[in-house]
Parts: C-alpha cells; sequence; structure tokens
C-alpha cells in the first residue's frame, strides 16, 4: 500500500513538472486557423494622395501590435501574402502599404518590351520623397481609425509597439523612417513612432557616405538579403553594395542574414515572371527569423529574444548562410 502511494506521488510530481515546463520557442507555429484579410484607402489631404492598403487580422479582437510594410519597385498591396497570413498568425496586425507612382501601376498595362524602362523611370529621388511621407500618413490615419468606433479597426492596434519593414524600394522607405540621414546628416525622414525595423534587400545612399548615414538609426533593426541579391532592373546596389548597410548600424542593436544563392526576388511571393519561388527553405528561415524578431523587439518576449541571440537561428538556415549581430544585439 506504501508503495502503491509512493508510486502515485511520484507520479502526480512527475505530471506537475511536465505541465509546469513550458513548450519551447518556436517562431514557426502558429495556429491552424485561417487569417483574414481588408482592404482600406489612406487619404492624405495635406498632398491630395490616396494609399491603398491591406490589412492582415490576428484572431483576437484586443490591441495587437502593428507591423507595417512598404512594397519593391512594380508592387502592391497584395504583394507577399505569406508574409502577411504568418505575421497576423503570431499575432500581429500587419498594413500592407501600396505606395502611387512607384507600385503595379508602373508597368502592368505597358508592352512587355517596355516595363524595364518605365520601371527604371519610377525609381526616382520624387517617388523616394513620396513614400518617406507616405509611412506618417498612413500611421496617422491607423491613429484615427484606432479611436472609431464605426470602424473596423477600432480598438484593435497596438500602435505603442508598432513595426516597420519592406523589400527593395521598400528596404529604403523603412531605412529613411528608421532614422538614415541623407545629404550628410542634413535631412532625415524618421518616424519617431517605429520601435522596430527589417529591410530586406537593403540599401546603401546612392550618395553620401553609409558611415555617416546609417549611425543616426538607433532602433533595433534586422537586415537581410542574399549572396545574389542584385536588383531585377539592371541598376545598382550589388549584392556586396548591401553588406555595407549592416556594419555601420553603429548605435542600432542589429542582426543580419545573408542567404546563400538566394536573389534579390527570393523575398517575394513570386519573381518577376510571376512564378513561386522555388527554394521554400528561404521563405522558412525569413518567416522564423522576422518573427523572433518582431516577438523580441514588439512583444518584449524572452523567450524569442533567447532564441534569437542564440544559436537557434542556424536550425533554419544552411551551413553556406551567414548570420551575424553587433555588439549592442548582445547587450
Amino acid at each position: 500500500m506504501k508503495r502503491f502511494a509512493l508510486c502515485a506521488s511520484l507520479a502526480l510530481a512527475a505530471t506537475a513538472l511536465l505541465v509546469a515546463e513550458p513548450a519551447a520557442y518556436d517562431p514557426l507555429t502558429v495556429p491552424g486557423k485561417p487569417i483574414g484579410s481588408k482592404t482600406f484607402a489612406v487619404h492624405d489631404a495635406k498632398r491630395d494622395r490616396t494609399l491603398p492598403i491591406r490589412v492582415y487580422l490576428p484572431e483576437t479582437h484586443q490591441p495587437a501590435a502593428v507591423i507595417l510594410f512598404s512594397h519593391g519597385l512594380g508592387g502592391s498591396r497584395n504583394n507577399n501574402p505569406y508574409l502577411g497570413n504568418h505575421w497576423a498568425a503570431r499575432g500581429y496586425v500587419v498594413v500592407f502599404i501600396q505606395h502611387p507612382g512607384s507600385d503595379a501601376d508602373v508597368w502592368k498595362d505597358k508592352p512587355f518590351l517596355e516595363r524595364m524602362g518605365a520601371m527604371k523611370s519610377a525609381a526616382s529621388v520624387e517617388n523616394f520623397l513620396l513614400r518617406a511621407q507616405d509611412i506618417p500618413a498612413v500611421i496617422d490615419a491607423l491613429e484615427i481609425w484606432n479611436r472609431e468606433n464605426a470602424h473596423p479597426l477600432h480598438g484593435r492596434l497596438d500602435l505603442a509597439h508598432l513595426g516597420m519593414s519592406g523589400h527593395s524600394f521598400g528596404a529604403i522607405t523603412t531605412q529613411a523612417v528608421a532614422g538614415e540621414s541623407f545629404i550628410e546628416k542634413n535631412l532625415s525622414f524618421r518616424e519617431p513612432r517605429i520601435r522596430a525595423a527589417v529591410m530586406m534587400s537593403p540599401s546603401p545612399p546612392e550618395l553620401g557616405d553609409p558611415t555617416t548615414a546609417f549611425p543616426p538609426i538607433k532602433i533595433p533593426c534586422l537586415l537581410m538579403t542574399g549572396t545574389a541579391d542584385v536588383s531585377p532592373i539592371g541598376t545598382t546596389p550589388t549584392a556586396a553594395d548591401r553588406l555595407k548597410v549592416f556594419p555601420n548600424l553603429t548605435s542600432a542593436p542589429a542582426w543580419q542574414v545573408v542567404l546563400d544563392h538566394a536573389e534579390h526576388m527570393t523575398f517575394n511571393e513570386v519573381d518577376l515572371f510571376h512564378q513561386p519561388i522555388k527554394d521554400p527553405r528561404y521563405h522558412r528561415a525569413i518567416l522564423a527569423l522576422t518573427t523572433a524578431f518582431w516577438d523580441t523587439h514588439l512583444k518584449s518576449d524572452p523567450a524569442a529574444k533567447k532564441w534569437l541571440n542564440s544559436d537557434a537561428p542556424r536550425s533554419v538556415l544552411v551551413p553556406a548562410d551567414k548570420w551575424e549581430m553587433n555588439v549592442k544585439a548582445k547587450e
């Protein structure tokens, strides 16, 4: 009888330990429920400019941290649903911003042979300036909608925890609002409401010195590029140029992944010919690293921080991929 009681006590103790032991952090785990999205239009009356947006919504109706995404040249609010669906499934409101003047309207009605020329023309200083002003305009609208009882986004946005991301031209946009300085520190588009940033295919400034352009950025940054990350429209930067951003983020905690053989369009859902990205390993790594980064800096999740700063990221990479963090990221 005593032996039975002892065994029962040990079994209960083991069960209690199993219940108390938290599950290992996994940035790729998501609930099986489908994610919904809604489309809206932000009208910036000051510039008489209308910005289409697509918003991916998590299952919860409680206020959730918000991630903005800026598409690359020739893209739209419909780009990269793999990101919107995964991040929203992880509990974020994800807002994909469409930038008129450098969006899909630039090329979609053009004859095929004229499309590259139209894209190159759209990669202009004018469109960069428009994009840099689009981001605060969208944030302003989100703040208003979050307070409006009748709006579908009412009460669903935690804008005190706001992240910014983008690919290519969208990465340049992200760099600008994160705090990159231009024209020898005389011009800045920093948006102080943004708390963390992810740049996919980042770029050094065309004019100016990276050593002075990037130290003004002080928020946490995750940079993602590839060894074959060259613009398909034939303009700079080269894959080597993209590596000039990370070492000059001297004032910000920063992480960087360089995916072996990854191309410029690897970060998108489809390539320039609208064919699906062939190697799923890239998207798996992108989703894991970005999710851990957002969880660390927008949710202050200690398990995510531990994962991000350990050897765990290597589990979603291959040996030829390069993963690094700077001194401030380790603090």
